[in-house]
């Protein structure tokens, strides 16, 4: 049997600000917030080489931040079901960004970098393989139309 979840967020921009004491407007910013009821607010911009500011977040920054976190938590679940026990779970994670000339663009690729560490190195060879399994579970891995890598290591 199905199940659905709904997951709602609000996203607040401006068109522009007036220049404090002079009503004159700035600039239009890329700049953003999202909310998320009982959850603190994100400040979002565009990516620095897209005019954004580079001190936010930006969506390219938390669509990889989705998948790699989602990969994760499906990966320890995989884990869990075959008894291994991790001690830690690293990850440097790649998007790979591919710009059109007409301004269009999509992500065609995500590396992942897992770096796990487990107790019993007889099972090494499992958890390796066990990315596999976790990517065919993760909601987010299954909602993108680009390739998921996964140059995993495991070590005790």
């Amino acid at each position: 049997m199905k199940s659905e979840h709904i997951f709602k967020v609000n996203l607040e921009w401006k068109s522009h600000d007036l220049e404090p004491n002079n009503n004159t407007r700035k600039k239009s910013t890329k700049n953003h917030k999202l909310s998320i009821e009982g959850k603190p607010d994100i400040q979002v911009s565009a990516a620095k080489t897209f005019k954004g500011d580079a001190e936010l977040y930006n969506p390219e920054d938390l669509l990889l931040s989705s998948l790699v976190s989602c990969h994760m938590m499906s990966f320890l679940y995989c884990c869990n079901k075959h008894k291994i026990e991790v001690i830690s779970y690293d990850d440097n994670a790649e998007a790979i960004l591919e710009v059109n000339n007409d301004g269009s663009g999509k992500i065609t690729k995500v590396i992942l970098h897992p770096k796990v560490k487990i107790i019993d190195e007889t099972k090494i060879d499992l958890v390796n393989s066990l990315h596999k399994e976790a990517n065919q579970l993760c909601f987010i891995a299954n909602s993108c139309n680009f390739i998921v890598e996964h140059h995993a290591v495991c070590n005790i």
